[in-house]
């Protein structure tokens, strides 16, 4: 999808590093602060994300608004989520001054991502963020259940993170994330981004990930029943099946009656297995286990 002309003056290095300044912020480790000063880059996340004029944009860590403002012309709104009370108190004004055309498109909630359980007025219906490393995956993952109405999404991660998010079963990655995404939506690569386009750099590279939600795989137990069979695989990833389930059945013979009544083969480890079969297995889970 081809991002509409507009006008908006999105922020360069210069303007982040003044308005930092200005606000008395500097970036830290603990809260994930990498803020993109590139442009081009901002732009290029808004073609990657697809959106429409009706998409309600879930914006998680919006920093200092480089995000934001592109995001804003192209939809209805934007509804940003903003762990640090400064950072929120200060981009409605950022953007009152750069579009104050469309300032009345954003909301802003000063809150822990990982602690909503829902937002006020229209619902997102796509998440696009630069999320901070250390709790990307949690923040996804917590979001997709939470919000069912978020039907796609473009977030930016840690390379390394980005590649486990999207792996498929039998790579040496592919594992908690990956599965647990898969349950939700289908996720592919939608590019890499370089360290040069933050500031501060980062140590590691970054990469664009792009989902589209799914239905679940059909399934007679709940979804904490069947990430309760996802996590007990992989805990203990390299022993097989019957040896890394057997706690969680109650005991290596139980875990093999449900792994071949789920037509798993035993002896086949958490990284072969897809979401589906994953689900199987939790249906088969014995009652009587602890």
């Amino acid at each position: 999808m081809r991002v509409r002309e507009t006008e908006t003056p999105l922020l360069g290095p210069a303007d982040i590093r003044q308005l930092a300044a200005r606000l008395g912020i500097r970036p830290t480790k603990t809260l994930g602060q990498n803020f993109v000063i590139d442009a081009n880059t901002v732009r290029r996340i808004v073609r990657a994300a697809n959106l429409g004029p009706d998409d309600v944009v879930l914006e998680v860590g919006p920093g200092l608004g480089s995000l934001t403002l592109a995001l804003l012309p192209e939809v209805r709104r934007v509804v940003a989520i903003e762990i640090d009370g400064t950072l929120a108190a200060a981009l409605p004004g950022t953007v009152a001054d750069r579009t104050p055309e469309r300032a009345g498109k954003l909301d802003v909630i000063n809150a822990d991502a990982l602690q909503i359980d829902g937002v006020p007025g229209p619902q997102p219906t796509a998440l696009v963020a630069n999320l901070p490393y250390n709790v990307a995956v949690p923040v996804v993952l917590h979001l997709l259940a939470t919000l069912p109405s978020l039907r796609h999404g473009l977030v930016m991660v840690q390379a390394e993170v980005a590649d486990r998010l999207v792996a498929a079963p039998g790579s040496k990655i592919y594992g908690v994330p990956s599965v647990k995404m898969a349950w939700y939506a289908e996720a592919r690569r939608a590019g890499p981004v370089g360290r040069a386009v933050f500031w501060p750099m980062p140590n590691v590279d970054s990469g664009l990930v792009s989902f589209t939600r799914r239905e679940p795989p059909v399934a007679a137990v709940s979804r904490e029943a069947v990430f309760a069979a996802v996590n007990a695989a992989f805990a203990q990833r390299r022993k097989t099946l019957r040896a890394a389930l057997a706690g969680w059945a109650g005991s290596p013979v139980a875990a093999e009656q449900a792994l071949r009544a789920a037509g798993v083969d035993p002896t086949a480890r958490g990284e072969a297995l897809d979401v589906n079969a994953f689900a199987r297995i939790a249906e088969h889970r014995p009652v009587t286990h602890p």
